[in-house]
Order: C-alpha cells, then sequence, then structure tokens
C-alpha cells in the first residue's frame, strides 16, 4: 500500500559477504543491513584493476560466453548459466551464476572439462596465491556443488610479473598464470557448511554484534566501517601509538585503558611508544637532543624533492612487466640564501615509455653538488632501478642517488606531538610543523594512491566523466609540488625546534 515501507529481501550470502564475514562477524551484519555507499572505482584503482583482469582472462578461453547481468539480475543469470550448462557446445562460461543454502555466488571462468565435470577458476588481479582466495574458491565450490556439479579441479588465475612485455603486445597466456590449487580448497571446504550456518545466524540478529577494532579491520582487506566503529575513540587513543603490538593493546583494554594519556608510567613501551605518551600528555612536541646534530647544514644549494610513479597491472610499455614501477613525474623546490624558493617541475608524455624523458630532465634540473631531501627511501630506490633499466644514464642517476637526504629517519626520532596522531607521513607532519601548509584544498588527488590512478588515467586515456587530461596534469603537479613545499617547509620548522624551541603557532591538543 502507499506509505509502507518497501519489504526488504530475506539475507543472502555472497562471496564478498562470505570473506567479510570471516574477517569480522559485524562487519558482515553492517554491510548488509546499513552499507557505505559504494562510488564506481575510478580507473586504475585497485577495484577498476581488478576488474579490468579478469575481463582480460576470458581471452584464456576461446568460445566462452558471458553471462552477464547484475546483481539484480541475479536469478535471470541463474537461468542462462542452466542454459549454458546444457550446452554441450559452451566450452567456457563466464560470471555463471549459482545459488545453494541462501549464498549466491558468480564463477570468474567455470570451464567444461575434457573428461567430465566442470573446472572452476577465480581470476585476481594479484600475482600469488593468498589464503582468502582459498576461501573465496571454497564457498563458489560448496555452492556450485551444491547445484549438482561434479567440480574436477579449481583453479586460480593470477598474474605472473615475471613476464614481459614485448613489441608485438601483450601474450595472455604468459601474463597469467594458473595454478590448480584443488587440495587448498577442499581442505577449506570442509569448514564452509558450518561457516555459512553462523553467518545466517548473525544476519538473522536484529542488531550488529561487538567487535573491538583492531588490526583484523585491515587484515586482509580494509573495512569500510573502520571510521564509524572508531568514532567515539578518544582523539588519544591507544591504536595512535607507533608499532602497537597485540599483546600491549589487549594488556591495555583488560585495564581499560584507551586514552594515550592514561597509560601507566611502568607500562612497557619502546622508546618511540613513550615519545608519543608524553607529547599527548604535555599536549606539545617532544624534541630529542639529537635533532640538531641530524640537521647540521651540508654545502651547496639544498634542494627538496619527490617522485610520482604508478605500477600497471598490464604492462603499458615493451620491456616492462606487471605492477613494474614506471616514473613519470617529479617536483623539485630550492631553498635559496634570501630564504625564498625556485620551484621546478616535470610530467610526462606518457603515450611511450616515460622513463628516459623523466631521468634526463631529472638530471639536467638538479645540476650541482648540494643536498637533496626526501621524505622516505622511495625516491633512491626509484634512481636505483632508473640506473639499472638506463646503463648510460647509471653514473649520474647514482651520484644523484648519493645527494639524498632523508627527513623522515630524523623526525621519526627525534620529534613528536599529539597532532602527530602517533604518524610520521608527511601529510601528517607538515601541517602541523608549518600550520599554513594544508593538504585539504587540493582538488581531487591528495594522496599517492590517487596519484598513481591518475597517471594510469593519463596514460591509457580511460579518463572518469568530465574529466580532461589538461585538468588532471593540473592537478598532479599541484599535488606533487606541494609535496616538495612541504619538505621545504618542514626542514625549516625542524631547525626552529632545533635552535629556539617548540613554535608557539602550532596547534596544540589539550
Amino acid at each position: 500500500m502507499p506509505g509502507e515501507k518497501p519489504i526488504r529481501p530475506k539475507p543472502h550470502l555472497s562471496k564478498s559477504r562470505y570473506l567479510a564475514g570471516l574477517q569480522c562477524e559485524r562487519r558482515l551484519w553492517l554491510g548488509w543491513y546499513d552499507p557505505e555507499r559504494m562510488a564506481d572505482p575510478p580507473p586504475g584503482t585497485i577495484l577498476a584493476v581488478g576488474h579490468e583482469v579478469g575481463e582480460y582472462a576470458h581471452r584464456l578461453f576461446p568460445g566462452g560466453v558471458l553471462v552477464g547481468g547484475g546483481p539484480r539480475e541475479f536469478y535471470e543469470a541463474v537461468a542462462r548459466t542452466s542454459t549454458l550448462l546444457a550446452d554441450s557446445e559452451t566450452s567456457a562460461i563466464f560470471e555463471a551464476a549459482f545459488e545453494f543454502d541462501d549464498v549466491w555466488v558468480r564463477v570468474d571462468v567455470l570451464e567444461r572439462a575434457q573428461t567430465g565435470g566442470w573446472v572452476l577458476n577465480e581470476v585476481k588481479s594479484s600475482t600469488r596465491v593468498k589464503p582468502e582466495n582459498i576461501d573465496d574458491l571454497a564457498i563458489q565450490r560448496y555452492v556450485v556443488e551444491g547445484c549438482g556439479l561434479e567440480v574436477v579441479a579449481t583453479n586460480l588465475i593470477h598474474v605472473d610479473t615475471s613476464y614481459v612485455r614485448g613489441v608485438d603486445g601483450i601474450d595472455w597466456r604468459g601474463f597469467f598464470r594458473i595454478c590448480d590449487v584443488t587440495g587448498e580448497v577442499l581442505g577449506a571446504l570442509a569448514a564452509a557448511p558450518g561457516r555459512v550456518a553462523q553467518m545466517h545466524r548473525v544476519l538473522a540478529l536484529i542488531a550488529a554484534p561487538e567487535r573491538r577494532p583492531s588490526s583484523h579491520c585491515f587484515a586482509p582487506f580494509s573495512c569500510e566501517f573502520w571510521d564509524r566503529c572508531t568514532a567515539n575513540k578518544p582523539v588519544d587513543w591507544i591504536w595512535h601509538l607507533p608499532h602497537l603490538r597485540a599483546k600491549q593493546l589487549t594488556a591495555l583494554e583488560a585495564m581499560g585503558i584507551e586514552s594515550i594519556r592514561s597509560v601507566p608510567a611502568d607500562f612497557p613501551l619502546s622508546g618511540a611508544q613513550r615519545r608519543v605518551v608524553e607529547a599527548f600528555r604535555t599536549g606539545d612536541f617532544v624534541i630529542q637532543p639529537a635533532l640538531s646534530a641530524a640537521l647540521v647544514r651540508q654545502a651547496g644549494r639544498s634542494a627538496f624533492l619527490d617522485f610520482e610513479t604508478f605500477s600497471p597491472a598490464v604492462p603499458l610499455y615493451a620491456g616492462t612487466s606487471p605492477y613494474q614501477r614506471i616514473a613519470a613525474q617529479w617536483s623539485m623546490h630550492f631553498g635559496q640564501e634570501d630564504g625564498t624558493v625556485e620551484h621546478k617541475e616535470f610530467i610526462a608524455d606518457l603515450a611511450k615509455d616515460p622513463r628516459r624523458a623523466f631521468a634526463e630532465s631529472l638530471l639536467e634540473a638538479a645540476e650541482g653538488d648540494g643536498p637533496i631531501f626526501v621524505y622516505s627511501s622511495f625516491e633512491r630506490s626509484v634512481l636505483d632501478e632508473l640506473a639499472k633499466h638506463l646503463p648510460e644514464l647509471a653514473e649520474g642517476l647514482r651520484d644523484l642517488g648519493k645527494r639524498l637526504s632523508d627527513l623522515l629517519p630524523i623526525v621519526r626520532d627525534c620529534v613528536d606531538h599529539p597532532a602527530f596522531k602517533g604518524s610520521n607521513s608527511i601529510k601528517a607532519v607538515a601541517p602541523v610543523l608549518d600550520p599554513e601548509l594544508s593538504y585539504d584544498d587540493l582538488p581531487g588527488i591528495a594522496h599517492g594512491d590517487a596519484a598513481s590512478a591518475a597517471l594510469y588515467r593519463l596514460a591509457t586515456g580511460r579518463f572518469q566523466i568530465d574529466e580532461t587530461p589538461d585538468a588532471l596534469k593540473a592537478a598532479l603537479l599541484q599535488y606533487c609540488a606541494l609535496d616538495t613545499l612541504a619538505l621545504v617547509r618542514t626542514r625549516r620548522a625542524l631547525t626552529v625546534l632545533a635552535e629556539r624551541g617548540p613554535p608557539m603557532s602550532a596547534p596544540m591538543i589539550r
């Protein structure tokens, strides 16, 4: 009748819900009754890459038929699957749909075995077999066999990183590796009926079961409900202690302690953890005496460097392998004696392999012998890779690597502040050391993963709706430039801390 609430369909499991239930029963319940809205993943992100790799795997099975249809057409897909199963001319079925014991599954590739029966294939964009893949295949096999099919083998198809793209394009037989994991799946299959029954009991609950937020929220997958489940935690929640071990977390919670300020003085902590406790208790900077020595001025004009790279699952350039890191963009700020800064930047034409242009432009811009400040070992490792790929430029790239000076260990070992929240990332540290610097207003790209995805879209032309190459390049340049400006401001602030004590303008948490 008009005004009545729509009847919610009966709860059921799927492959993803089954895996969520293995990770956390609270996540399983919330995922059905109160899910987070999920937008379509932009091209180049992990989820989008998984979909693309799955479609490429269809090329391994010529003559296969795609069932198609979305979640709302599931029963139509089941019927279509039944028709294809009965057709002996169908050698493989893509996205075959089955339902058994209130569990819905789609099988990536169901292959008709020549000796009779069926081979169940799951495709992953990962580079190895993972424990969660076995559980994924086990629930599929449970459902498929429950529907009366004989499964004679179970395979995981994943990306082979030893493959190298040739000049003529991708050899999909070489790109993929097919692993027979039948034995492992049969071992996990025995637990499936009991697990399914328990998950149905969870979905029958009138409220979400309680579960303490902990490391399980990130393994094997990052939970979409983390912010919701931790919303009531104090700003100095003990989770923010760096490298907090499970035993430490359990012991503190057993004492009823959630706040870092409340950690007992005699509780066993590492030196880094103890400094974080002190920072939260004082609400101010905690400075180690070693800071002054770590910031000894080096001869020559200082530079501040940041790279952006991307690692396409399907190699785009001849001679590269799946997930090989491709250097495509750099930003460099130069500190002047009068306190001003000069900025140089580069972003490659990604229609071709950008590594040579990247390396040559960088060597030209970085001429001199002064220190080059970075934040992590990332830039050094990229230079090492470029030196191997470009032997004629190797000497210059290695010399450049010798000039790198990493600010991260200095911050990690010498400076703490409660607003860092236990993190030493440049995005956590720089805005605290210099409150005038902020990442909040960046247009669309505000972290490294988004930058990598954007470079992928530039390289492949797979843009989002209303996204233009020029706007994407501008956003990438702005993001990378802010990272190197953050390095400039970070080193200046560290020098002030070492020489004059904490700057009074820094935000304090009380």
